[in-house]
């Protein structure tokens, strides 16, 4: 097959979105002028540019130009009912008439705490920030201050947010033989934060034991997603948690977990499933309604210093820290996601897994969807994903067909994550997971010449 039957594929693809959003296109053009790269969010980003959303109601996302799509990325998971949710809209309503920031503590944000502590028994105490990323920023603040000690452990491959000291191996180590070599990730970040900061596979439970035997003097806690989510959605190995979790405790050091992604997988987390308890905790996504919220949290004696009348007080301040309107707005969701809702998005997903599956199959392709309950993610392989290197070494191998994937997708009106990850809300039906399930079938059909030319390594013979 000649090259120009790929160029005639992409080139199809890319004219149909262009064709349909064109007025997005003329916004992109005029946001480039005050933003760079047209935007303040990098993960929005995609090329040639990205839809402009205008307006969002149930499952449902309508662009500039009117094109309705069924919304599988919600903000990145975090829309837990998806737009516009009633009760939550309704909360919102209430309390900002009764002002947004009071500026003083306030009740909703104690029956907040008092929800999240019901779910999940290792927060014995909670704190307020607002966004993942300044919740695990202070997570480890608080390892740090409470062992005495600097160094953390991160996963190759981790991602934790956008601050310094997590800006270490956030794209995995490919190249190195054995223990992954430190990098940082970013332009901009100090150097001297690689001397924070320690990097061990994950699954990997023999090297997380040998840097833990020889540094164990300088480590104060391991950070860790239960299930490993930019870099692929990797989940854990049976038994790799608890041995993280007895390696932490034989060698006196804090476990982390970073259920930012994962919380919405079970009433109380991942934590809960595996039956592991951190030390700390890590939460932030649908827990605002969609409003900037993060919290941070654990055990009482590790949280004490956050207590301003603490001898050894640990500063913690924000003006946005727990404000009115989010505290509500994530109440009232939280109040509509309960055992029985997190269930059946958890079954819709399975659906939306084995559904995709079949579809690789049909199409004698070497790839599947993983992924655990309403978080679904696409791997580009067959063979063993056991750690990010895995996951990430694979999408770079099928070169630009994830972007053909997700651009034609949403040429049919389905809405996901650029990286290929689908996320579950609880408006959707059946109805859409099918109809999900029909348009990735036809999409596969669409990129095929793509795969046979550049990526024949993913087709069965």
């Amino acid at each position: 097959m000649s090259s120009h039957v790929t160029q005639e594929a992409v080139k199809t693809i890319m004219d149909t979105f262009i064709q349909r959003t064109q007025g997005s296109g003329e916004w992109d053009a005029r946001a480039k002028k005050s933003l760079p790269g047209g935007d303040t969010r990098a993960a929005s980003y995609y090329t040639p540019y990205p839809a402009y959303m205008v307006h969002g109601e149930g499952c449902y996302l309508y662009d500039y130009d009117e094109n309705k799509y069924i919304d599988f990325l919600n903000n990145y998971t975090s829309l837990i009912h998806g737009h516009a949710h009633p009760g939550t809209v309704s909360a919102v309503q209430e309390q900002v008439a009764r002002g947004s920031v009071l500026g003083s503590a306030a009740q909703v944000t104690v029956q907040h705490a008092e929800m999240l502590r019901s779910r999940v028994p290792s927060l014995e105490s909670v704190r307020y920030c607002n966004s993942g990323t300044e919740a695990t920023h202070l997570a480890m603040r608080a390892a740090r201050a409470f062992a005495g000690k600097d160094v953390i452990v991160k996963m190759d491959g981790g991602y934790h947010g956008s601050h310094d000291y997590v800006q270490v191996n956030v794209q995995p180590d490919i190249e190195t033989d054995g223990l992954p070599r430190r990098k940082l990730t970013s332009r901009g970040v100090p150097a001297a934060v690689l001397d924070g900061v320690r990097v061990v596979p994950f699954n990997d439970l023999d090297a997380l034991k040998d840097v833990l035997r020889a540094r164990s003097d300088e480590i104060a806690a391991i950070i860790l997603e239960p299930v490993l989510g930019s870099s692929g959605g990797v989940q854990p190995e049976p038994g790799y948690l608890q041995g993280v979790r007895q390696l932490a405790d034989t060698y006196e050091v804090l476990l982390i977990f970073d259920e930012i992604l994962t919380f919405r997988l079970d009433i109380g987390g991942l934590q809960s499933v595996y039956g592991v308890t951190p030390d700390l905790t890590t939460i932030a996504k649908f827990i605002g309604g969609g409003l900037p919220l993060g919290a941070f949290g654990g055990r009482k004696e590790i949280m004490a210093p956050f207590d301003p009348t603490h001898p050894q007080t640990i500063a913690h301040n924000g003006t946005f820290n727990g404000n009115n309107i989010t505290m509500a707005a994530g109440l009232a969701t939280m109040e509509d996601f309960g055992v029985e809702e997190v269930a059946r998005i958890n079954t819709l997903g399975q659906r939306l897994k084995d559904g995709f599956n079949r579809a690789f199959q049909a199409g004698g392709m070497k790839a599947r969807a993983s992924g655990l309950g309403s978080i679904i993610r696409i791997h580009w392989s067959d063979g063993e994903i056991k750690t990010a290197r895995d996951a990430v070494a694979a999408q770079e191998a099928a070169g630009a067909l994830p972007k053909l994937l997700h651009m034609e997708m949403m040429n049919r009106d389905v809405f996901c994550a650029s990286r290929c990850q689908f996320s579950i809300s609880t408006p959707m039906t059946e109805r859409e997971i099918d109809m999900a399930i029909d348009v990735f079938g036809q999409t596969l059909e669409v990129v095929r010449p793509y795969m046979t030319e550049q990526t024949p390594h993913l087709l069965r013979e």
